[in-house]
């Protein structure tokens, strides 16, 4: 997703610089246009805006905090903008550092999967100053075209746990409806026909049925990246006394399937849960 999103950043006209801890997978958005930096001091030092995108909160702890990391290197005035998703408490954490270094921080998550990414078309949901999050909207339209602006720090990390919460669900019930047709003896392909026009289609419908259908579950988004979003939104519904039994139900498929070594799929490969392929 990060490598379609600086592209698209590329083609809206903005200068470039990037930093990744692989360059080889990199070398598509230098070939078009992206300046490589060497460290993530050297990438952020001159830049009005930082956009980070990373796997895990542990990493952008590390990427934020470190020695030589974006809030001790970046120079007053710039902009810093998570679209990681990761945990409220840490966004909050980095908007106050940021905020004692005259930094603006914006967390920034996004959904969309790889197809939203690639066709610049990506949900953003962003937490923080108001006026900052407005200053930095050329650089959202650049990458997305549902734009939602929540309210303070934290608030766009929130909005993404409710987003995942609610697809834990539809996915699972996606691959249930599936499994449940070829069991049935329908034809699926004539099915998903018959159904994705009514109240039961979506956007998994659509986008995520003829891959599973035809045995496809190259990751658009990690199966792994998704167990960690989901147990971040279990972590924050406890802690508001909430007990969300199908976000908890789904959670323990995908464990499942991980632990049976497939992390690195899609999330569509959900329906190997159900083909009893573990």
């Amino acid at each position: 997703m990060g490598k379609s999103m600086a592209q698209n950043l590329i083609k809206s006209g903005f200068e470039l610089y990037i930093y990744t801890r692989t360059k080889s997978k990199a070398q598509g958005v230098i070939e078009a246009g992206a300046a490589w930096c060497d460290s993530v001091k050297e990438c952020v030092f001159n830049c009005e805006a930082v956009i980070t995108m990373v796997g895990y909160p542990k990493d952008v702890e590390e990427v934020y905090f470190g020695q030589d990391g974006i809030l001790n290197s970046a120079k007053p005035g710039t902009y810093l903008i998570d679209m990681t998703t990761t945990s409220p408490k840490l966004s909050k954490k980095t908007y106050k550092a940021a905020c004692s270094k005259n930094l603006y921080a914006l967390d920034a998550p996004v959904t969309g999967g790889d197809v939203g990414a690639k066709n610049g078309a990506l949900t953003i949901m962003v937490g923080g100053d108001k006026q900052a999050f407005e200053n930095c909207l050329p650089i959202f339209k650049a990458m997305g075209t549902n734009i939602v602006y929540q309210g303070e720090a934290g608030l766009g990390q929130h909005a993404k746990m409710a987003n995942q919460i609610a697809l834990s669900g539809i996915i699972a019930s996606l691959c249930e409806s599936i499994i449940y047709a070829q069991e049935a003896g329908l034809d699926v392909d004539t099915m998903l026909k018959a159904i994705s026009g009514g109240a039961a289609g979506s956007w998994q419908m659509a986008n995520m049925a003829p891959r599973i259908i035809q045995g496809d579950y190259k990751p658009g988004f990690y199966i792994k990246h998704f167990i960690k979003d989901m147990e971040i939104a279990n972590e924050e519904s406890q802690a508001v006394n909430l007990d969300l039994c199908i976000l908890k139900d789904v959670l323990k498929l995908y464990k499942d399937l991980d632990q049976n070594n497939m992390g690195d799929l899609g999330t569509q490969a959900l329906i190997k849960y159900y083909d009893k392929q573990i």
